[in-house]
């Protein structure tokens, strides 16, 4: 993990896009996310992701 990766980043890295948000939730559980990071992923409004740099967007506000 780099200084600037955060512990969310790291358990989504490797996912192939686009990808839904359903499996964004399973990725995180498989990779042992923390309860806030799986309530921010539930939370998210938006079905499907282009790119990391969205969902990174779309979390943003909730970190």
């Amino acid at each position: 993990m780099t200084s600037q990766q955060l512990p969310w980043e790291e358990q989504l890295s490797g996912l192939d896009y686009p990808v839904s948000k359903e499996d964004l939730i399973r990725r995180a559980q498989e990779s042992g996310a923390d309860t806030k990071t799986m309530q921010a992923l539930r939370s998210l409004s938006v079905d499907r992701f282009g790119s990391a740099a969205e969902v990174t967007g779309a979390l943003g506000p909730l970190r």
